[in-house]
């Protein structure tokens, strides 16, 4: 299966994504026939590097293709400027040139920090994705998004920079461990909640065989979300518009995982962002009464986190959420949905500004309904 991310503009950027089956065991054909390169960088993490990265190299060899494995500590922890350069270094020192393409082969994490390296080395050359979580391959491996964390806050450095192909084979989903499994479930939720309420329905209605990892449950999941993710990247590429629908759940996730020292996973940080900020959705009059309770059921559904961890602080929660990429003028943004597959905009913005007092009365359980803006 073939789905297409066409990118309007001067410059033809549009990719494919392609789904299905025993596709990593074709990696250099497809790899080549997207990116013909001198050389293939394939950048990975300690624990992919084990199960995929080597046999990886070897089929390339096999090809008669150039390629060297890059490998970084797996986790958050390494999604730093520090991993950044040493990558680079290493590239540098290698002498690959201009004519060299990455390969990320991982999960978010070296989906990132694998764009960044491409992005920025000799100014930018090109790089395939090679998803091998749920999380990655339906959502953080389609846009173009690159870059590390700093100590401030999340994805706070990076730069937009499309892949040329996005390899999602549905057979490494297999040794997800479940936490994962249910981190990129968490995503498919979200994906519902934005943009399609009869997905949404699917996943309460097959969430047994999701979880099961039912083969065609899961492919219709990878599918749909996949769908849902391309069309609004393809029609706001650098998220000057609607494409911030994307971020529900994310401004107080990435705020979870920045005070939380990245001791949650992403997946379940967005699970739990979106349990707050549908409520606060509704406290601003925003959603129709009921949506918050209908998407914490879906996610309870998939074992996912619906409360703040213990050691957060809305004190800290809220300093972090002031340096989010959506703030402006010191005012904390939220993506927020009006009905379940229905995204609130005013016109002017697809992002909403809360008063600090709202806020702290959700992340406090203190909720009351407020008149529509």
């Amino acid at each position: 299966m073939t789905i297409r991310v066409a990118l309007a503009g001067p410059r033809d950027a549009s990719y494919d994504i392609l789904i299905g089956r025993g596709l990593v065991a074709e990696l250099p054909t497809l790899v080549k026939a997207a990116c013909p390169a001198s050389r293939y960088a394939i950048i990975t993490d300690s624990h992919v590097a084990r199960l995929y990265g080597e046999h990886a190299v070897a089929r390339f060899h096999d090809a008669t293709l150039q390629a060297q494995l890059f490998e970084f500590p797996a986790g958050e922890r390494s999604k730093t400027r520090d991993t950044w350069a040493t990558l680079s270094d290493r590239m540098l020192a290698g002498q690959l040139g201009r004519d060299a393409t990455v390969v990320a082969l991982g999960g978010g994490v070296v989906g990132d920090v694998a764009g960044f390296v491409a992005a920025t080395y000799l100014r930018g050359i090109p790089y395939v994705q090679v998803p091998t979580t749920l999380l990655a391959m339906i959502d953080s491996s389609i846009g173009g998004k690159t870059g590390v964390d700093v100590p401030v806050g999340k994805n706070l450095l990076g730069a937009f920079h499309q892949p040329r192909l996005v390899v999602a084979d549905l057979d490494v989903l297999g040794s997800l461990p479940p936490a994962q499994l249910a981190a990129g479930l968490a995503e498919a939720v979200k994906h519902g909640v934005i943009a399609d309420r009869d997905y949404f329905d699917a996943l309460e209605q097959e969430h047994a065989a999701v979880t099961a990892r039912e083969p065609g449950a899961l492919e219709r999941v990878v599918r749909r979300s996949v769908e849902i993710k391309a069309e609004v990247v393809a029609a706001d590429e650098r998220e000057a518009g609607r494409r911030a629908i994307l971020n529900f759940g994310h401004t107080l996730a990435h705020a979870i995982e920045a005070t939380a020292k990245f001791a949650t996973l992403h997946g379940e940080a967005v699970a739990i962002g979106m349990a707050y900020e549908a409520r606060l959705a509704e406290a601003l009059g925003i959603a129709e009464p009921g949506t918050a309770d209908r998407v914490r059921r879906l996610l309870d559904r998939y074992r996912l986190p619906l409360e703040l961890p213990e050691s957060a602080t809305a004190d800290a929660l809220i300093a972090a959420m002031q340096v989010d990429k959506k703030a402006r003028d010191g005012a904390v943004r939220f993506a927020l949905p009006q009905a379940i597959g229905r995204m609130y905009a005013d016109g002017k913005s697809w992002t909403v500004p809360a008063p600090e007092r709202l806020v702290r009365e959700v992340l406090a359980g203190r909720v009351e309904r407020t008149k529509k803006l």
